[in-house]
């Protein structure tokens, strides 16, 4: 396992290195101006020489290689610069925000798996009955759902209609104060949401999973020796059928953060997503690079400790190997 980890953190070396020149060679070749947007309404009065000497002061005027070594070495250094759009910090901006995003993102991933296990095998246990049909239909309707969208018809239905959940936000209106009863009326819905993007994957990949270990020689065989068929389900069929959700787990993190910047957008929740995308609407370079490697470094992360979990879960797989 330690051998695992050591590699996979040295791969993850290049890819970041690499994944952040890719950005700095984007932001050159965009059409958006960074001295103009830094400068907002102002430029829209400023002469020639005001913008260039702006444009020399913010350095953009360099080769992106420059600019992105530049970037580099004061990064590893501890500096990652000033964001231009929150007028802070871009360390400040990360530290505050970042705690929000994780929260959102752990309860959402953790209903989303809960739910969509109960479901999978449930819809398993019945194949091609009711229960199956309805689980297996809905699955797909949500799956091509996108977030923004479950994420107003929540705020249409549960905020405007019932009036039993707050918008957006993080805390009432008028109040400055985060307790834990606002925090948990203000999680519900884009927690809520978050998860149902989540769940059909989980829900269709576990009911396939059960289904094919249904199937197997050991589970026929617990079948054989009289066991109960909850035993036969629960304690055989779901471990076989858990594995290959293990590898999803991993995989389904970039689509996890990409929903995130959705639902948080929606909702008005003071994560990360936002900031990325007020950085990415904005040309704040600086705030964007380092949200860059913040996401990189999740999907790194989301795909070794699906790799570390399906090794503990299977013996028969070599860590080393992987």
């Amino acid at each position: 396992m330690a051998v695992l980890v050591g590699r996979r953190l040295l791969a993850a070396v290049p890819v970041l290195a690499a994944v952040t020149l890719g950005l700095f060679a984007l932001a050159a070749a965009s059409p958006f101006d960074p001295v103009k947007q830094y400068a907002g309404d102002a430029a829209l009065r400023a002469d020639a020489a005001t913008l260039a000497q702006l444009r020399e002061n913010l350095g953009v005027d360099a080769p992106f290689t420059e600019q992105w070594w530049r970037w580099l070495t004061s990064a590893l250094g501890g500096d990652l610069g000033d964001s231009s759009t929150l007028r802070q910090p871009v360390a400040q901006v990360v530290t505050e925000r970042i705690g929000w995003s994780v929260l959102l993102c752990a309860v959402a991933f953790v209903l989303a798996v809960v739910i969509g296990a109960l479901l999978g095998v449930a819809a398993a246990r019945r194949q091609g009955g009711l229960l199956d049909r309805c689980v297996t239909a809905t699955a797909y309707v949500l799956q091509a759902a996108p977030p923004f969208w479950l994420g107003l018809l929540a705020v249409w239905l549960f905020a405007l209609q019932l009036g039993v959940l707050p918008a957006g936000g993080l805390t009432d209106t008028g109040s400055d104060t985060v307790t834990a009863g606002s925090l948990l009326r203000h999680l519900t819905l884009p927690a809520a949401v978050l998860a149902l993007s989540q769940t059909p994957w989980f829900v269709l990949y576990v009911r396939q999973g059960v289904l094919d270990a249904l199937r197997e020689d050991p589970v026929r065989g617990a079948r054989a020796r009289g066991l109960k068929e909850r035993t036969v389900l629960y304690g055989h069929a779901l471990r076989s059928g858990l594995l290959p959700v293990l590898t999803l787990i991993g995989s389904r993190v970039p689509e996890l953060i990409t929903g995130a910047l959705l639902v948080e957008t929606v909702f008005s929740w003071p994560g990360i997503a936002s900031a990325t995308v007020r950085a990415a609407t904005a040309s704040d370079f600086p705030l964007l690079a380092a949200l860059t490697v913040l996401a990189t470094l999740a999907v790194l992360l989301g795909n070794l400790m699906a790799d570390l979990l399906y090794g503990l879960a299977d013996p028969r797989v070599a860590l080393e190997e992987m």
